[in-house]
């Protein structure tokens, strides 16, 4: 019986695909493991926010959301491209290049060690010892957390999202349950913060070993991984930037209260972003051994289809969030409304995929466009917005941002085709 189902199942995807025009068989077994993963991190982040509304004073997780979106922006020079470029490389049988890439990571994150020091060292200035006292603690870790999260590389570079996926899992309960248990403990900035940066730090640093442990890795090299990865960091410097840029103006021009309303807002849309990103995952290592000519046939037409099937989960959230919000977190219901217009933007997740497309073929000049034109649109109308519309300014400029910026990634695969 068994068999009979796993026959019919292999035969229905093998038939989709005639519509979507992709490996269904492929997608639905690493895509199986990666919503899998998505999803349990969904989970926890849904259990840490409960913590966080009912367990913490608005003001002190506005603090906190600025901390982490500055510790954001300080991490840039751990060359987070290096981890795409890393998964290509492995993908394509150079697992040599992943020690002097993560290498490369630790000793460019110093200089964010460096700018943390230097922003600790205004705020003392300023007398702000929250903040001081933060920056100190975030220049310790910066240079670490990200780069010892460059196990992912190899395991998605092999394709081996099981893996993956049981040590994210793995990672997420134990980073929940010791953040939940630091929140119900004390209430403390400091205390908060310094578990958020000791947590991920060592868990990635034990996950990185057990990697390293158990895979064997080839010696050959291929010498243009990490240039390669530091063009991608370097391109992902303004949309770093900008992605953090809500949260830094927010916290500044409106206060901590507004910024934790908003960071609840955007929270569920976000996380449901996540779960639904799995394919541009996916699509990485596929993208890497197909050939120009048959990715770019198609790339339009999965994007379109795509962008279906994202549609009624939009209607489905907007009908759904008010209950949600008085139920989990009925300190924030002023955040509803502000999340209903914020999950519109989700209508534009296929954007994605011509990215990976682009990742996945090196082409850094159509990257680099990318990678200037949406960040500079979305720095520009969020700048508006937070000055005449204050928080729902914010909100509107994100949105408008994602939708410009997806007309822009169509016109830019028509043009290609």
């Amino acid at each position: 019986m068994v068999k009979i189902l796993k026959v019919k199942t292999y035969n229905f995807l093998r038939w989709t695909e005639k519509w979507l025009k992709t490996d269904m068989v492929y997608f639905s077994r690493g895509g199986f493991w990666l919503t899998a993963g998505q999803m349990f991190s969904s989970l926890s982040a849904f259990l840490l926010s409960i913590a966080f509304a009912n367990l913490l004073p608005k003001e002190t997780y506005g603090t906190y959301k600025y901390v982490l979106s500055i510790a954001s922006i300080l991490s840039i020079p751990t060359l987070s491209g290096m981890t795409t470029s890393l998964a290509q490389a492995i993908a394509s049988g150079s697992d040599g290049s992943f020690i002097p890439a993560v290498k490369a990571r630790i000793k460019w994150g110093l200089l964010g060690a460096l700018a943390s020091l230097i922003l600790a060292s205004y705020y003392f200035y300023q007398a702000d010892t929250t903040l001081t006292i933060s920056f100190l603690m975030a220049a310790v870790f910066l240079p670490f957390m990200d780069s010892f999260n460059s196990y992912e590389a190899i395991l998605v570079g092999k394709k081996l999202f099981k893996t993956s996926t049981k040590y994210n899992i793995i990672m997420k309960a134990a980073a929940t349950i010791g953040m939940i248990s630091t929140l119900y403990l004390t209430k403390n900035i400091f205390l908060i913060i310094f578990s958020y940066f000791i947590l991920y730090t060592v868990l990635r640093f034990i996950f990185l070993q057990i990697t390293i442990y158990k895979i064997e890795l080839n010696h050959q090299q291929d010498p243009k991984t990490i240039s390669y990865g530091k063009h991608l960091s370097l391109m992902n410097v303004i949309s770093t930037a900008a992605s953090q840029l809500d949260k830094i103006l927010i916290f500044n021009y409106l206060g901590a209260i507004e910024l934790g309303i908003y960071s609840f807002a955007i929270a569920m849309p976000e996380q449901i972003k996540g779960l639904l990103n799995n394919i541009q995952t996916l699509a990485l290592p596929k993208f890497t051994q197909s050939t120009h000519r048959e990715n770019r046939k198609t790339i339009l037409i999965k994007m379109l289809k795509f962008s279906v099937i994202v549609f009624p989960v939009v209607i489905i959230y907007i009908i759904t969030a008010p209950y949600i919000f008085k139920l989990f977190f009925p300190q924030y219901l002023d955040a509803v409304f502000y999340s209903q217009i914020f999950s519109l933007s989700l209508l534009t997740i296929p954007a994605g995929l011509p990215i990976t497309f682009l990742q996945s073929q090196a082409n850094t000049k159509k990257l680099w466009q990318l990678n200037l034109i949406t960040p500079i649109t979305q720095i520009i109308v969020m700048f508006i917005g937070v000055y005449f519309y204050g928080l729902m300014g914010v909100i509107m400029a994100r949105v408008i941002s994602r939708i410009i910026n997806f007309i822009l990634f169509v016109k830019m695969v028509e043009k290609n085709n």
